[in-house]
C-alpha cells in the first residue's frame, strides 16, 4: 500500500467526523503529580505483611547472586591473571576456574530463591490489592457511579492493578540489587584504581541531566496511555450492553468508525510511550561507549607508567561492563515504576474516594420498624443545575400502600431512591418511624427494604441462586415458595433443570417477563417490611400482571409499599396516590378522590384510558 493509500484510509470523513461528536466519554483524571517516596511508601505497606517471612529470604538470595559476581572480576583480573604472569603458574588457572564454577553454582542458587520468593510476595501483594480496591468500591455510594463509566472502574482494577505486578515481582527487587551491584562496582573500582575510576564518572552529570528529561517524558506519555485504554474499554463495555439498539438502528458503521478512532488514538499513545521508553538504553549504551574509549586511552597510558598491572586493567575492564548493565537496568526499574506510579495514582484516587452517603459512627440499628415513612422540608439535586425535589412533604404511614405518579423527571425515582439512602437530601429528613436515615446504619435499613426495578438485573449462576440473593441463607423450600407466590414457579419448573438452570449475566436467555417475575420472588424472599416497585410491571404483559396482582395483595398486607407504575390501572386500589410534577407535589388521595376533583391525575388517567381504547 503507498503512502497516499495509508493517509486516504486515516481520514475521517463527514459522516466518521459526525459520528465521532455524537460519543463522548470522559477523560478521566488525568493526573500530573511528581514521582514522590510518599506514594512509594504507600504502595510499599501493602508488602508490610509479608516482608518478615517472604522478603528477607529474597533478600539474602539477591546479595549472595550479587557478592559472587562482584567477587568474580577481581579474582580473575588482579588474583589470578597478576599471578600466572608473575609465576608462570599455568595449573593455577585450573583450580580457580573450579573456584569461579562453584561461586557462579551459588549465584544460580541465589536467584532462584530470590525469583521464588519475590513472586509468592508479588502474587500476594496483587490479591490483597485487588480485594481492598473491590470492597472499598462495594460501598462507595451512586453518585460515584453516576460520575464514572463501568468501563473506567474496570480498568482500574484489572489493568492498573495488574500494571503493578511487575513493580512487586521485579521491580523492587530488582532497584534493591542493581543499586548494590553499583555501589559494590564503584567501590571495586576505587580499591583498583582512583584515577581512572575519577576519569571513567566525569560523563554522570551528563547522563543524570539527560536522564531526568527523559524520565519526565516517559511518565506522562504512560499516563496517556492509561487514559485511552481506559475510553476504549468504557466505549466497549457501552457497545456490548447497547449491541440491540445499535443493531436495530443500522448504526454499526458508526460505531465502528467511532471505535477505530479510539483504536488509533490508543495505538498511538501505546507508540509514543513506548518510542520514549526504548530511547532510554542506546542513551546508556552510549554513555558505556564513552567510558571505554576513555578506558582504553588512559588505561594503557597508566599501564605505561607502571601504576597499573595488566590484571588489574582486565579486572577493571570487566568491572565497567558491568558498570552499564545495571545504570541500564536501572532506567528499565524506573519505566516500570512510572507505569506503576501512573497506575498506583488512579487507583489511591479511587480508595481515597469517600462515600457520598457517609454512616455515622453512633449510627442505630434497625431492629423492629412498622414503616411510617416521613418527608420533611425535603430538597434534592443530583447537579447544580436542576433540583429533583423541591420542598417536599409527605407522610407514608405504616402498612399503607403509595403511589407515585407522574411524567418522566418529575422526582419518582428519587423519592424511592431517598428512601432506599442511595442519595441524602440536600435539605430536609427523611424520616423512618420517626428517627433520621442519617442516624440509621445503612445495611440495616436496606435489610428491611426490597426494591424491585423494570431493569432487571439477573446474575450469572442457578435461578435458585437468583432468588436466594437478598437472602443467602433461605432454604430451598422457602425459594420455591416465594417463586409460586409471585407464579414464576410456572415457567421454572418447565425449564429442564428447573431451578437449577443456570443463566448468564443478566439473564438473556429468559424473557424479560420472566426475568422480571425471579426479581419479584427475589424481594419476596428477602421478607422486607418496606417494599418498592419501580416501574416494576411495566415489562410484564398483561396476563402476567393480573396473575400477579393478588398475590402482590396478599404480600403488601400489613407492609408499607411504594410503588411508581406507568400502567395507572395498576394502583387503582392504593391508600394514596401521589401526583408530582418537576419536583412538586400538585395532588393526593386515593383513586377515587383524585378521580373527583378532575386534576392532573384524573387528566392522566382519561389520556391514558383514551389510548387503550384507540390502541
Amino acid at each position: 500500500m503507498s503512502e497516499q493509500e495509508k493517509k486516504h484510509d486515516n481520514k475521517v470523513d463527514d459522516t466518521e467526523a459526525k459520528t465521532l461528536s455524537r460519543f463522548h466519554y470522559s477523560m478521566d483524571q488525568a493526573i500530573e503529580k511528581p514521582f514522590n517516596w510518599k506514594q512509594m511508601s504507600r504502595l510499599l505497606d501493602y508488602m508490610k505483611p509479608y516482608s518478615k517471612n517472604l522478603l528477607p529470604i529474597a533478600v539474602i538470595g539477591m546479595l549472595l547472586s550479587t557478592a559472587v559476581r562482584l567477587l568474580v572480576p577481581i579474582l580473575i583480573g588482579s588474583y589470578a591473571l597478576d599471578h600466572i604472569i608473575e609465576t608462570g603458574n599455568i595449573s593455577f588457572l585450573s583450580i580457580m576456574v573450579l573456584i569461579i564454577a562453584g561461586m557462579y553454582v551459588m549465584s544460580w542458587v541465589g536467584n532462584i530463591v530470590r525469583i521464588k520468593y519475590m513472586n509468592k510476595l508479588g502474587q500476594y501483594v496483587i490479591f490483597d490489592l485487588r480485594k481492598t480496591l473491590f470492597n472499598h468500591i462495594q460501598h462507595l455510594s451512586h453518585r460515584f457511579f453516576d460520575q464514572r463509566s463501568a468501563g473506567s472502574i474496570l480498568v482500574r482494577i484489572t489493568n492498573d492493578v495488574n500494571s503493578l505486578q511487575d513493580l512487586f515481582t521485579n521491580g523492587v527487587i530488582n532497584l534493591l540489587m542493581d543499586m548494590v551491584m553499583l555501589i559494590g562496582i564503584v567501590v571495586m573500582l576505587f580499591i583498583i584504581s582512583p584515577e581512572l575510576t575519577l576519569a571513567i564518572l566525569v560523563v554522570l552529570p551528563l547522563m543524570f541531566f539527560i536522564s531526568t528529561k527523559l524520565r519526565r517524558n516517559i511518565r506522562r506519555s504512560w499516563q496517556d496511555v492509561r487514559i485511552k485504554q481506559s475510553m476504549i474499554n468504557s466505549h466497549l463495555n457501552e457497545s456490548i450492553q447497547g449491541i440491540r439498539v445499535t443493531q436495530s438502528y443500522t448504526q454499526e458503521k458508526e460505531n465502528i468508525a467511532f471505535f477505530n478512532h479510539m483504536n488509533e488514538e490508543n495505538f498511538a499513545a501505546w507508540r509514543n510511550a513506548t518510542q520514549k521508553s526504548a530511547m532510554f538504553r542506546p542513551f546508556v549504551e552510549m554513555s558505556g561507549a564513552i567510558g571505554t574509549a576513555i578506558l582504553l586511552s588512559y588505561g594503557v597510558f597508566l599501564i605505561q607508567g607502571q601504576t597499573l598491572s595488566v590484571g588489574d586493567f582486565f579486572a577493571f575492564s570487566l568491572y565497567i561492563g558491568m558498570f552499564w548493565e545495571p545504570i541500564s537496568r536501572l532506567g528499565q526499574v524506573y519505566n516500570q515504576l512510572l507505569v506503576g506510579m501512573a497506575s498506583s495514582e488512579r487507583i489511591f484516587e479511587f480508595l481515597d474516594e469517600q462515600p457520598s452517603v457517609p454512616e455515622q459512627q453512633d449510627a442505630k440499628r434497625l431492629k423492629n420498624i412498622t414503616g411510617h415513612i416521613e418527608f420533611k422540608n425535603v430538597e434534592f439535586a443530583y447537579n447544580s443545575d436542576r433540583k429533583a425535589l423541591n420542598n417536599i412533604n409527605l407522610e407514608m404511614k405504616a402498612g399503607q400502600t403509595v403511589a407515585l405518579v407522574g411524567h418522566t423527571g418529575s422526582g419518582k425515582s428519587t423519592i424511592v431512591n431517598l428512601i432506599s439512602r442511595f442519595y441524602d437530601p440536600t435539605k430536609g429528613q427523611v424520616l423512618l418511624d420517626g428517627e433520621d436515615l442519617r442516624n440509621v446504619k445503612l445495611d440495616s435499613l436496606r435489610e428491611k427494604v426490597s426494591i424491585v426495578l423494570q431493569d432487571t438485573f439477573i446474575f450469572s449462576g442457578t435461578i435458585m441462586e437468583n432468588i436466594r440473593f437478598g437472602r443467602p441463607h433461605a432454604t430451598d423450600e422457602e425459594v420455591k415458595k416465594a417463586a409460586t407466590v409471585v407464579g414464576a414457579n410456572k415457567f421454572i419448573e418447565q425449564l429442564n433443570q428447573g431451578y437449577e438452570t443456570e443463566v448468564e449475566e443478566r439473564g438473556n436467555v429468559l424473557s424479560v417477563g420472566e426475568r422480571q417475575l425471579i426479581s419479584f420472588a427475589r424481594a419476596l424472599l428477602a421478607d422486607p417490611q418496606i417494599l418498592i416497585l419501580d416501574e416494576a410491571t411495566a415489562s410484564i404483559d398483561t396476563e402476567t400482571e393480573q396473575l400477579i396482582q393478588q398475590a402482590l395483595q396478599r404480600l403488601l398486607h400489613g407492609r408499607t409499599a411504594i410503588m411508581i407504575a406507568h400502567r395507572l390501572s395498576t394502583i387503582r386500589e392504593a391508600d394514596n396516590i401521589i401526583v408530582l410534577e418537576h419536583g412538586n407535589i400538585l395532588e393526593q388521595g386515593n383513586h377515587e378522590q383524585l378521580m373527583a376533583q378532575r386534576g392532573e391525575y384524573y387528566n392522566l388517567v382519561k389520556s391514558q384510558f383514551k389510548v387503550l381504547n384507540t390502541g
